[in-house]
């Protein structure tokens, strides 16, 4: 069982028939007398879902945190707070129950980050542990550690429950349909927008030193026993997954990665390490730690050719021409993109952005990055940008410009004009519908018990049983 251990150390040696009996006496009350006859509050448990605990103190410290968050609390109250926690460790307990695995790594280095932050806000380590109220450094971290370990539990049996859940056109059309014309959702303003990419070259010399450098890593990786993963974060240039030693999860239904890496990445066997290959990012090797069905493990290193001033300024010749040649009227910026842009994502699409958020082509003008905002807010229809110079967080340069596509100003949802929000609406809905009768099928066969003090909240879930 998996328990709060600050609070329930003492406990560990306790026969499971003396525990049951503990929280019995335990749920009926959360006082004691001192040697003076005082009667004084001590920490009882707010409720019992599956292996976990949830103490009173847990459902104060959900509320200190939303509010130091800057989250209203006005009008969330105990219960439902509670009902939250209680939520939680259901999706948690059940993640458990059906193995499902977290990345330790990934959990650690979420820790580091936190305690980084905090220490930066504060401005030492002292005043983190005095601020939270914690005696050392190694018992605040486990508790991060847990909380974050019951998160992406939680977030996992979640993604479970509804990773395959679909939806067909015609359950679009019903959902629509079935929402009255007052209440139907306002969409905000929004912008289609088009860009042109143009990567400085990279000399052939340069593009060797670094394939050099990863053959000697994998070389120290197989011969001298090196770790891959700590070569990663000693080398790696992928800022995405340096930290975590540069493991990521592939699925194969679900392609999120650059083409390349996919290709290679499935074509090793676990344990073994690629040469090194080109992507759209730079020069990578890759090795496959664990095959999991439709999922593959896998950590990499990522190197970026050094990028001259001179590659840099050729880069710019080259998009002051592509941009004359635009406005001049001898290629339509579609064009363009399809014949010069380097960019793979955008270039087959005329350079047409979609956004990563919403899957399609409209950014809502209230939710833009801000730096895309900044760029685009100023152009008129169909005027095309100067060339504008971006580095992304490897700290590489490129040139790109930009026009705005089209406009859309805010309006009530139309069905063949919003048919993407609408679908997107729709599955929400369906998801939440599932998750709600995976939630009322659990709470039934999971053993659940609620302090009295705490029955008579009126929760979302049927969580008191009758």
């Amino acid at each position: 069982m998996q328990f709060r251990q600050e609070n329930l150390n003492y406990m560990s040696n306790i026969s499971p028939k003396l525990f049951v009996l503990f929280l019995i006496i335990f749920f009926k009350t959360s006082v004691f007398y001192s040697q003076n006859n005082e009667l004084i509050k001590i920490d009882g448990v707010a409720a019992v879902v599956g292996d976990y605990v949830i103490l009173e103190s847990d459902v104060d410290k959900t509320l200190i945190d939303l509010q130091s968050q800057g989250v209203s609390t006005q009008n969330i109250g105990r219960c439902s707070l509670l009902g939250k926690l209680m939520e939680d460790k259901l999706y948690a307990h059940h993640a458990e129950q059906d193995s499902l695995e977290v990345d330790n790594i990934q959990i650690y280095s979420y820790v580091d980050r936190t305690i980084e932050y905090f220490v930066d806000q504060l401005g030492s380590l002292e005043k983190v542990l005095d601020f939270y109220k914690k005696s050392d450094e190694q018992s605040f971290r486990s508790e991060l550690f847990e909380i974050n370990k019951l998160n992406q539990l939680s977030q996992k049996m979640q993604s479970k429950i509804v990773d395959e859940i679909e939806i067909t056109p015609e359950e679009v059309r019903q959902f629509f349909s079935s929402i009255p014309k007052y209440e139907r959702p306002v969409f905000g303003a929004e912008l289609e927008i088009a860009q042109i990419v143009i990567d400085p070259r990279v000399s052939e010399d340069d593009e060797n030193k670094v394939v050099k450098r990863l053959e000697t890593i994998k070389y120290d990786i197989e011969v001298n026993g090196s770790s891959f993963a700590t070569k990663a974060i000693l080398y790696s240039q992928d800022p995405g997954s340096r930290r975590t030693g540069g493991k990521y999860t592939l699925n194969r239904n679900r392609p999120r990665f650059d083409k390349n890496l996919r290709d290679v990445a499935y074509r090793l066997r676990e344990g073994e390490i690629s040469d090194p290959f080109r992507s759209q990012f730079g020069w990578h090797i890759v090795k496959v730690e664990r095959i999991r069905g439709q999922e593959v493990d896998i950590r990499h290193i990522l190197l970026i050719p050094e990028i001259t001033d001179q590659a840099l300024l050729e880069a710019k010749r080259k998009i002051d021409v592509v941009r004359k040649r635009i406005v001049d009227g001898e290629l339509t910026f579609e064009e363009a993109a399809r014949s010069t842009s380097d960019e793979v994502e955008t270039r087959n699409n005329g350079g047409v952005l979609i956004n990563p958020t919403t899957g399609d082509t409209r950014f809502e003008l209230t939710k833009m990055d801000p730096v895309l905002y900044g760029q685009a807010q100023k152009l008129k229809d169909g005027e095309v940008s100067s060339p504008l110079l971006e580095q992304d967080e490897r700290g590489i340069k490129k040139y790109k410009i930009i026009k705005v596509s089209n406009r859309f100003d805010e309006h009530i949802a139309d069905y063949s004009q919003d048919y993407i929000k609408i679908k997107e609406l729709a599955l929400r809905e369906k998801q939440l519908k599932k998750i709600q009768e995976w939630m009322t099928e659990k709470i039934e066969e999971t053993y659940i018990n609620i302090n009295q003090d705490n029955q008579d909240c009126n929760f979302t879930n049927k969580w008191v049983k009758n």
